[in-house]
């Protein structure tokens, strides 16, 4: 097969991912391996494109390869499809997988992102390979991506491919109307962090809605018009002190004019199964404060334009997103059925959410993340100083093996169920001792 690895990682040829790549290509000499290096080279595809359409031409086999970067894959292999469908490059037929290294943090979102993308351009899907960073420094790991590689093979020659879930989807935008006369806004500072252009009639129009509607001080950053001077380059220059290796003041930017905010609400069109390569590379950006939650508690809310309720991978993102950053996600207003009601429910949830910071205990989106990051953290401590402080700080090391004492009486609990005699005469009260602290919780209300 001609292969033609869409190597997305920012960092080219030094990419850990691409190395898995190399070493399936030393295993399978019968195959033509072909690298390019779309993530290190999108600002000159940007202005020609054409090698990347001939080298898609000619290739039976899509690869992409990169690294995970914040629940899917880097902004500019984002920029990359975008070109693909700007220029519509024909793939219909051909056959796509993919492989990426990561922690695991969301790393199903981001390939579920990829395999929307492709199966929605008429491509043959066959499920991609995941892989730690430091996997294929073991034999476990050589092992697997052999294993993975092989299977791919055989899906090939069996012609057995991912079933198709991405529908085409024609979507009638219900009209949003903006009242004449807006409520007065006293106080507060919620910022509305969008990419809308003036063509963008329906997300305009929802936005001034729910600035009419917030009795909030609001204002709008967008990063549409912001000189980023590129997307997250995975240096880890900022990992010690928190400054970005760009000279663009966006770290700087992001700590006084966004994240002093009340709360945050982001205003987007859906292109390509997600936010955009835009908003991609603003969530890239961000790791200029690492893994640190900075916005604990804070409200966030979206205003979406696009059928959002067929999109059940960015619903996970959003919601993860929020979980994992222990925000109070206050709802998700889209112009698909009734906008002006949305929008309203959304405005009067943030009100709600700033006077009373709800926040409810995370889900398993947010503790599986956390607890990813929080090992992490503990492991590279020396490098990421900065994230490493800010978990001491915030308790986040709950590591389970340092509770001794809950660990000794599990052994006794366990020792006590072991044994059919005793076990027999404790009966139902095992129940009861189970229950007895919240038997506590109860009584106490009773008491006042």
């Amino acid at each position: 097969m001609n292969i033609l690895v869409i190597n997305g990682s920012p960092k080219g040829n030094h990419s850990i991912t691409l190395q898995t790549v190399l070493y399936l290509e030393k295993l399978n000499p019968e195959h033509q391996f072909n690298i390019l290096n779309v993530g290190a080279k999108i600002k000159s595809l940007e202005k020609d494109f054409s090698p990347a359409i001939d080298a898609i031409r000619d290739a039976d086999v899509l690869l992409f390869s990169y690294p995970v970067y914040t629940f899917i894959a880097p902004c500019q292999l984002h920029r990359f499809i975008e070109l693909m469908k700007e220029y519509g490059v024909n793939v219909a037929g051909k056959i796509a997988t993919q492989i990426t290294t990561s922690k695991h943090f969301y790393d199903i979102t981001a390939h579920q992102y990829i395999q929307d993308n492709v199966q929605e351009l008429g491509m043959n899907y066959i499920r991609g390979f995941s892989a730690d960073m430091e996997d294929l420094t073991s034999k476990k790991g050589q092992k697997q991506a052999v294993d993975f590689w092989n299977h791919f093979c055989w899906c090939v020659e069996k012609k057995y491919y991912e079933p198709v879930h991405v529908t085409p989807v024609t979507l009638n935008y219900h009209q949003t109307t903006v009242p004449a006369n807006a409520l007065e806004a006293q106080d507060g500072d919620v910022v509305i962090i969008t990419d809308c252009t003036p063509e963008n009639k329906s997300l305009t129009a929802m936005i001034a809605r729910f600035q009419a509607v917030l009795p909030k001080k609001t204002r709008i950053v967008n990063i549409s018009e912001y000189p980023f001077k590129g997307g997250c380059l995975g240096c880890f220059n900022c990992t010690v002190d928190g400054t970005c290796i760009y000279k663009d003041g966006f770290d700087k930017f992001l700590r006084e004019n966004i994240q002093t905010a009340d709360a945050m609400v982001y205003a987007f069109t859906i292109r390509d199964h997600s936010m955009g390569a835009r908003f991609k590379m603003y969530d890239d950006r961000q790791f200029c404060n690492g893994h640190r939650t900075v916005t604990i508690g804070m409200p966030v809310g979206y205003l979406v334009s696009g059928c959002y309720s067929a999109e059940k991978n960015l619903q996970t993102i959003i919601e993860g997103r929020a979980n994992v950053g222990q925000n109070i996600l206050t709802g998700v207003a889209t112009d698909e059925f009734d906008p002006n009601s949305e929008i309203d429910r959304l405005a009067d949830e943030l009100v709600y959410a700033l006077e009373h910071k709800n926040v409810g205990p995370q889900n398993f989106l947010g503790i599986g993340g956390i607890k990813i990051f929080r090992d992490l953290i503990y492991q590279m401590q020396g490098m990421m100083r900065a994230d490493h402080k800010f978990f001491k700080a915030q308790g986040q090391y709950d590591f389970p093996q340092k509770k001794k004492g809950q660990i000794a009486f599990m052994y006794l609990v366990g020792a006590m169920l072991g044994n059919k005699k005793l076990k027999s005469k404790i009966g139902d009260k095992m129940n009861e001792g189970m229950l007895m602290s919240y038997k506590k919780v109860l009584d106490d209300l009773d008491k006042k």
